[in-house]
């Protein structure tokens, strides 16, 4: 559905082009052989036909323009596919090949008891790396068609934050101290699903993309007209200004994949943004105010503000 959106407005203007560009001609000629003869015998007919032309001539400028513009984003769209591919091969042989060595270490070798259980531990980090980029897969497949899963129900924001910080923090064995939580009551009315997406998306980045020593920050607070926002800080190198907006995009990763250290399909962001807009919410991105790092604020409609003297 959405390549046959994509290639209906090309084939349309395509066509518009064709039509006019053989109007104008059939035009142009007429307007030769009887022009000396209107403009003398009926000089509105001429005048009137040669502004005609000169409309015809603006559209398909016009046209050709839309057109550059179209193959322009063609390209780039194909461009990131091709990066996006790239991507996906590397993220489903590097964790196949490394769990088949181990299997066949395992098989081969007789292994003292810790070395089995680090093989293990190997083996179950590669199984997550292969789920995480299935599920992203599958999120975005379920953004593209228009489905949604579950029911909308009243969900603490902030319970929902803390779940997952932890669950980050276990996967890349990093202490639970590493994202600092500054949370307080809340209840959003969503999808659980959806919000689980968008908040491990931006919590994974955020650890994923930290410094050397990683520290993220999630700060929830309550803004006027029934409001929250999320704010979710790295110490990170950032994101260059002129690129901000283009993260968002779908398989946009930020430099050559083949040369590029850290895992991933440049899925997440695009989830994100997609999820955030369905939650009538909104989601922006900007440096931190003291040292590098990047911080990504969510706002999403809460409920009353009564609610929160229920949860104190």
């Amino acid at each position: 559905m959405p390549l046959r959106r994509s290639l209906s407005l090309p084939i349309t203007l395509a066509v518009v082009m064709i039509v006019l560009l053989i109007v104008l001609t059939v035009g142009w000629v007429l307007l030769a052989v009887f022009g000396a003869y209107s403009a003398k015998e009926s000089p509105a007919v001429y005048w009137v036909a040669l502004s005609l032309g000169t409309v015809f001539i603006g559209l398909l400028l016009l046209g050709v323009v839309l057109y550059l513009v179209l193959s322009i984003k063609a390209i780039n769209l194909t461009r990131r596919q091709s990066n996006f591919i790239d991507s996906v091969t590397h993220e489903l042989k590097s964790p196949i090949a490394s769990m088949k060595l181990y299997l066949q270490t395992l098989s081969r070798r007789q292994l003292s008891q810790e070395e089995q259980s680090d093989f293990y531990r190997f083996m179950l980090e590669d199984v997550e790396r292969l789920d995480l980029l299935i599920n992203q897969m599958l999120d975005a497949g379920r953004l593209e068609s228009g489905r949604t899963d579950g029911e909308v129900e009243d969900v603490r924001l902030d319970d929902l934050l803390r779940h997952c910080a932890e669950a980050i923090c276990l996967r890349y064995r990093v202490p639970v101290e590493t994202v600092r939580l500054d949370l307080r009551p809340c209840i959003v009315s969503a999808r659980p699903i959806d919000l689980d997406v968008v908040f491990r998306n931006l919590l994974d980045n955020a650890v994923k993309y930290a410094g050397a020593e990683p520290l993220v920050e999630v700060a929830l607070e309550s803004l006027p007209e029934e409001t929250v926002q999320v704010s979710i800080a790295d110490n990170g190198r950032g994101i260059p200004h002129n690129l901000r907006r283009k993260i968002f995009g779908r398989f946009v990763r930020l430099g050559l994949e083949l040369q590029r250290e850290k895992p991933g399909t440049g899925l997440g962001l695009y989830i994100v943004r997609t999820t955030v807009k369905r939650l009538r919410g909104k989601v922006r991105v900007h440096g931190r105010d003291e040292g590098p790092g990047t911080v990504f604020e969510v706002q999403l409609p809460s409920k009353e503000a009564a609610a929160e003297e229920e949860l104190l």
